[in-house]
């Protein structure tokens, strides 16, 4: 059985794009989680600045996990410049 590629590399540049609906499924709840997130730091914290610091800290932790999870289920990246 031949496992399907969640994730595509792109043309041009560095990164990935879904290619299935697992792919989809999972860049649709990092969005979600990122949203939920920001919602509820804003609602339990006392200033702007603490918002954002811990926003900034938890969507760096969440983005490390999206781009595990595309390395681990995409094609390898590289730098493409066109087909």
């Amino acid at each position: 059985m031949k496992k399907t590629k969640w994730f595509k590399s792109k043309n041009y540049g560095w990164g990935w794009y879904p290619a299935t609906w697992q792919g989809w499924l999972v860049l649709f709840t990092f969005l979600v989680i990122e949203i939920w997130n920001f919602m509820w730091l804003d609602s339990i914290s006392h200033s702007n600045s603490d918002t954002l610091r811990l926003f900034l800290i938890q969507s760096i932790v969440l983005t490390l996990v999206l781009i595990a999870i595309c390395y681990k289920t995409g094609e390898k990246p590289r730098w493409r410049w066109g087909k």
